[in-house]
């Protein structure tokens, strides 16, 4: 099992699909996961520092969890099949819920806990980006700095 860092999130032209991208802490994996526009959002307002006039669904949950006296002590993205991405949320006291990495990774940056992949998950989804291409994630990087969550709203909204 890998420890894993976001990159952040990008939306995926032309079909305006959000990415959430995360890095291995300790390797050169990267693992792109696509995701919904309001799990994008919820990142992104995060990753910013932005704090809402009212808490977000995520805000809202880490918030159940303190009330109730339990403690997330980590995500872990632990599957893949046939395309979608599972994890699951890991509470004291060895408790497991079963979550959607999107949801899980916007309640681990609001908490604070370490996300992992598990290795199986890495070497099927997994990408190494070649040195030359270090210059597209440094691209990426500034476009993590200039967007704004309203980029990640879709039309339906």
């Amino acid at each position: 099992m890998s420890e894993m860092r976001v990159v952040g999130v990008r939306v995926e032209l032309p079909q305006n699909q959000p990415i959430l991208l995360l890095r291995e802490t300790e390797g050169e994996r990267y693992l792109p996961i696509w995701i919904g526009s309001v799990e994008a959002t919820a990142i992104a307002l995060e990753q910013q520092g932005v704090r809402p006039a009212r808490p977000l669904t995520h805000d809202l949950l880490k918030d159940v969890i303190g009330a109730l006296g339990r403690e997330l002590e980590q995500v872990r993205i632990t599957d893949l099949r046939e395309g979608t991405f599972f994890a699951e949320l890991v509470f004291d006291g060895d408790i497991r819920v079963s979550a959607r990495p999107s949801d899980s990774v916007a309640l681990a940056l609001r908490v604070g806990v370490p996300i992992h992949a598990e290795d199986s998950v890495l070497q099927e989804a997994g990408l190494v980006i070649p040195d030359e291409q270090e210059d597209e994630v440094e691209k990426f990087r500034e476009f993590l700095d200039s967007v704004s969550p309203e980029d990640f709203r879709g039309a339906d909204t």
